[in-house]
C-alpha cells in the first residue's frame, strides 16, 4: 500500500512552493547533474559513447541512492514516492491555462507556455486549449503512471532511475546538432521505458472515458510523432470526442502533423481542458483502484 499512500499524498499536497523554495526539488537535483555532464562530455568525435556512459554512469547512482533509501522503511519510501509524482502538480498547470483563457487569450498563452515546448506566441485560443490537452495526456503517462509503474516494479531504485532518465530525454533527448548524439541513449531509453506505461495511461483514458475501439486507438497512436506519447493523446482524443495533434509551430516553422482522432471537433474550448482534468482524475483513481486490486491479489 506504499503507492496507494504516495498517490494519496500526492493529491492531496502536490510540491509545496514553501519547500521547494527553500530545497531544490530532485528533479532539479538530476537536471544539474544531466547539465554538468552535458557541459563536460559532449564534445568530441565520440559524443554517442560519451552519452552513453554518462547515462549508465547517472542511473547507477540513481538505483543506489534508490536502494540506501529503502533501508529507511516504508515513511522515507512514502515520501520520496510522492514526491516523484506530480499529479496535483499537473492537474493545476493544466487547469491554469483554463482559466487563463478565460481572461484573455495573452493569460492563456502564457500558462501553456510553462508546460509545452513549442512556439505559443501565436497560437489561437483554440490551439492553446489543445496544446494544453496534449500535454496533460502525455504527461499524466510521464508524470504519474510511468513513476507509479516502475515504482510497483523496482520500487525507489525503479522510480529514481526512471524520473533520472525522463529528466535527461527532456534536456538531451533532442534530434538537433547539439544532442543528436549525446542524447541518443537517453532518448532510446526513455522511449523504452515508456513503451508499456504509455499504453497503460491510453487503457485508463479509455476505459474512463467508455471508449473501446482499441484497434482505431492503435491507428491513431501511430499518427503520432512519437512512439509513446500518441497512445495517452489518442485515447484522450476519442474519450473527449476532439481531435488533437495536427499542424503547429516548433522553433519558427510550421510542421503539418496529421490529427489524431481527425473526425473529432476541432474547435476546442476552456471547457475542453475542463473536462481533460476530470478524465485525469478518473484515470488516477482507476490506476488507485488497480494498484489495491494487485496489492490483494499478491498478498
Amino acid at each position: 500500500m506504499t503507492l496507494i499512500a504516495a498517490m494519496l499524498l500526492d493529491a492531496l499536497i502536490g510540491e509545496p512552493r514553501w519547500l521547494w523554495a527553500r530545497l531544490p526539488h530532485p528533479a532539479v537535483l538530476m537536471g544539474r547533474a544531466i547539465d554538468g555532464c552535458d557541459k563536460r562530455l559532449n564534445k568530441g568525435q565520440h559524443r554517442k559513447l560519451a552519452g552513453a556512459l554518462a547515462l549508465a554512469a547517472l542511473v547507477l547512482a540513481a538505483a543506489a541512492l534508490g536502494a540506501v533509501l529503502a533501508l529507511f522503511g516504508p515513511m522515507v519510501e512514502i515520501l520520496v514516492t510522492a514526491i516523484l509524482l506530480a499529479h496535483k502538480s499537473l492537474v493545476s498547470h493544466v487547469r491554469a491555462v483554463a482559466d487563463g483563457l478565460r481572461l484573455s487569450l495573452p493569460q492563456g498563452r502564457r500558462a501553456v507556455a510553462l508546460i509545452v515546448s513549442r512556439d505559443t506566441r501565436h497560437l489561437t485560443s483554440s490551439q492553446t486549449a489543445r496544446a494544453a490537452i496534449e500535454s496533460a495526456a502525455e504527461n499524466l503517462s510521464d508524470g504519474v503512471i510511468a513513476p507509479a509503474f516502475w515504482f510497483l516494479l523496482g520500487g525507489l531504485p525503479g522510480i529514481l532511475v526512471y524520473k533520472l532518465v525522463n529528466t535527461a530525454d527532456s534536456m538531451i533527448g533532442y534530434r538537433n546538432d547539439r544532442y543528436r548524439d549525446f542524447g541518443w541513449a537517453a532518448a532510446r531509453f526513455d522511449d523504452l521505458l515508456n513503451l508499456v506505461p504509455a499504453r497503460l495511461t491510453a487503457i485508463l483514458f479509455a476505459v474512463a472515458g467508455g471508449i473501446f475501439d482499441f484497434q482505431g486507438l492503435r491507428a491513431d497512436a501511430r499518427l503520432h510523432k512519437s512512439p509513446n506519447a500518441g497512445w495517452p493523446e489518442a485515447a484522450l482524443a476519442r474519450a473527449l470526442g476532439i481531435a488533437l495533434a495536427g499542424p503547429r509551430i516548433y522553433d519558427g516553422v510550421s510542421t503539418a502533423f496529421p490529427w489524431v482522432n481527425d473526425t473529432g471537433r476541432k474547435a476546442l474550448v476552456p471547457k475542453d481542458i475542463d473536462a481533460a482534468i476530470q478524465m485525469m482524475w478518473r484515470a488516477w483513481a482507476l490506476m488507485g483502484i488497480g494498484v489495491i486490486l494487485l496489492t490483494l491479489l499478491l498478498c
